[in-house]
């Protein structure tokens, strides 16, 4: 930009201030009492910025000139020079005036409309905007279009693009957009003159809002955010009020149709009542724009409030479709099961998966394009940045093509019992990236999806029939002429029982050993499952034993040899036997102690106690000398001597005769205490 432009768009600002200072009347932005000296000021800041900032104004220049001054018509057309105020594209331009608005900067909304010499730009402004508040209706963001030459398909002329309409009463005026070229070589859009000109029209059907008449006094003229508090006030009402209608209603006809539902189809409703809350969402966004251009909320907040609600009419929408996808392929699964066509669930639920995932992508999409982000340049830069996700993404992409594999081969299903690896039990899921299976342990353990379609799997669950495989022992102490005819009768009862078929069922005489004959029986039985199959083989079962039972042959048990050491068992034996003779001697005694309690029936019971006591400790010492006599006789059986089965009977003799003596004494110590025989006794 040359010296010479500079200082005439310095002079073109400050002309502009003047008229700002003239005609506009809002004190918020700059006071009336403005004075020349502070315009001076700007005036000297301007012409030193365009002095100090040489570089950047010549690099704007070539543009528009060639090298060395020389003109460049050609540079020109193939690349046109940006818009300072951001009107390169009809969508910037609509954003850029509406913003304009919000800060209440007149001046600068001016230059998005195509003004004559005569308009005042702060009236024309202002008339634009009482009429956008009256009914002004702009298009959403996404449906305007970002490009600098504007929709082409259209049925207006290449220099125009359709933006929007104002309605008041019956008068309808289209929001037009016309692309203007500057002297300089600048293309940018505008709202075009005929709009404008239709806009005093527009001002004189309309009519006072109910926002206006109905505001407090008290919120007159104050602001929060920027924007008054009528109009922040009205909308939140308007949002709230709108939300709850449209809840009710929803609630309202979801149960009626609920009720009436299963009377005409004779089916329960499908859909869930999950639906109520995204699909009131969804009606009110739609209605809500209308309701606040028929309360007369300003256009400033209307257009960021109507943004925000198709953000959030897409969330909504998109919550709500993911419900009917569920809906829909639950009803899917489930007729699947119902006809028997078990294949494609596993297809049906990796196609929910899938949908499910291309709808949330899309609904980014579209909800970033609504903040603003401009996705073109992101969706481009796709083919350039695949390469590089594909480098960085191989496992994924794998286990993505593994899923495809497995639905579309089939191998194994939802719900089929499997052994892959050192695995086995139910498959519970097929996912996009890995698939799951319920051991009998009951864990899950998770595949992912590229190695499971390259494993080994083998599908029990897709049997035909279940293999009965069993085998029968035979003593070989039967006649082999029974046996032989147990067998051909076994053969001919499998062949003919009602449940196995006729697959293969064979009985033989599979092995000859040297205690029995080893008979195989074989046959198939049909069952649905494995829990079937056991319940049919239990019958099988009692009734081939039934038929065993018919004939002269006996179950060959399994036998168990004992081989023990001669001298071990004639140990143990003395060892039983002087057991059993001291229990007897044991029993004798006390046998003559009741006889003698019994017929002395004045005996002192002090005296009892000490002969007891005595006979205890008497019983003691003889236990603990034959305590004694047994440890010597282990050690001397340890000893592994020639005598040891000899001095271990002279022992046990010996044992023997020291009992019966004690016997004998203690035998006429109760005989003596009976019949009072005493030297001390006698008179």
């Amino acid at each position: 930009m040359c010296p010479f432009r500079a200082t005439y768009q310095a002079k073109r600002f400050v002309l502009s201030i003047k008229h700002h200072l003239t005609f506009r009347q809002a004190p918020d932005v700059l006071s009336t009492s403005l004075k020349a000296p502070f315009i001076t000021m700007m005036f000297l800041l301007i012409m030193a910025m365009s002095v100090l900032l040489p570089a950047a104004s010549f690099a704007a220049e070539t543009t528009t000139l060639g090298v060395n001054g020389t003109t460049g018509s050609e540079g020109s057309a193939s690349t046109p020079i940006p818009d300072s105020f951001g009107r390169d594209t009809p969508r910037h331009t609509v954003q850029g005036f509406i913003k304009a608005l919000g800060e209440n900067d007149y001046l600068l909304a001016s230059n998005y409309l195509n003004l004559s010499k005569s308009d005042n730009p702060t009236t024309v402004v202002r008339q634009f905007k009482q009429a956008l508040d009256a009914g002004g209706r702009f298009q959403p963001d996404l449906q305007i279009n970002n490009t600098p030459e504007g929709n082409l398909t259209d049925q207006l002329p290449p220099s125009q693009e359709n933006v929007g309409v104002i309605n008041v009463g019956e008068t309808s005026v289209p929001l037009v957009l016309e692309r203007v070229l500057s002297k300089q070589g600048e293309q940018y859009w505008q709202f075009s003159s005929e709009t404008l000109s239709s806009v005093p029209e527009v001002i004189e059907n309309t009519e006072p809002t109910l926002v206006s008449r109905y505001t407090f006094d008290s919120l007159e003229g104050k602001k929060l955010f920027g924007y008054q508090m009528a109009d922040l006030v009205a909308a939140l009402t308007m949002i709230v009020s709108s939300f709850v209608f449209t809840y009710i209603l929803v609630w309202l006809l979801y149960h009626l149709l609920r009720i009436a539902y299963p009377r005409v189809r004779g089916v329960p409703l499908p859909l869930p009542n999950k639906v109520i809350l995204p699909l009131s969402v969804v009606i009110m966004a739609l209605i809500l724009s209308e309701v606040m251009v028929y309360a007369g909320v300003s256009v400033t907040l209307r257009e960021p409030v109507n943004r925000f609600a198709d953000i959030a009419s897409w969330l909504a929408l998109t919550w709500l479709l993911l419900r009917v996808i569920d809906a829909i392929f639950t009803r899917a699964v489930n007729l699947s099961y119902k006809k028997n066509y078990t294949e494609r669930v596993s297809i049906l639920g990796l196609l929910r998966k899938v949908v499910k995932a291309l709808l949330l992508i899309f609904a980014v999409i579209v909800i970033f394009g609504n903040l603003g982000f401009d996705l073109t340049t992101g969706i481009a830069a796709l083919g350039v940045g695949g390469l590089a996700l594909a480098l960085g993404a191989q496992k994924t992409i794998e286990n993505l093509v593994g899923s495809v594999v497995v639905v579309a081969d089939s191998p194994v299903r939802i719900g089929d019992y499997c052994k892959f690896g050192t695995y086995e039990g139910t498959v519970i899921d097929i996912g996009i990236r890995s698939s799951r299976v319920r051991t009998l342990t009951r864990t899950i353990v998770t595949v992912p999806n590229g190695d499971f379609s390259s494993m080994q799997i083998e599908n029990f669950t897709s049997r035909d029939m279940f293999r009965f495989f069993h085998q029968l022992y035979i003593k070989r102490t039967a006649d082999i002429d029974v046996v032989f005819k147990m067998v051909k009768d076994l053969d001919e009862f499998l062949n003919e029982h009602y449940l196995t078929n006729q697959e293969w069922n064979q009985v033989n005489i599979l092995e000859l050993r040297q205690d029995c004959y080893v008979i195989q029986l074989q046959a198939y039985i049909n069952a649905n499952d494995v829990t079937e199959f056991y319940d049919k083989q239990n019958v099988v079962f009692v009734d081939i034993l039934t038929q065993v039972k018919k004939y002269d042959v006996e179950h060959a048990l399994p036998t168990q040899q004992l081989i023990v050491n001669q001298t071990d068992v004639a140990s143990s034996k003395a060892n039983s036997e002087q057991k059993s003779d001291n229990d007897g001697s044991a029993g004798d005694v006390s046998k003559d102690d009741d006889i003698a309690n019994r017929a002395d029936g004045s005996v002192n019971p002090a005296r009892d106690d000490m002969d007891k006591k005595q006979d205890e400790h008497h019983d003691d010492a003889h236990n603990i000398d034959l305590d004694k006599d047994h440890g010597a006789s282990k050690d001397k059986k340890t000893a592994a001597s020639p005598d040891a089965t000899a001095i271990k009977k002279q022992h046990g003799i010996n044992a023997l005769r020291e009992k019966g003596r004690a016997l004998k004494k203690r035998k006429f110590k109760h005989t003596k205490r009976k019949f009072g025989l005493s030297i001390w006794n006698q008179p």
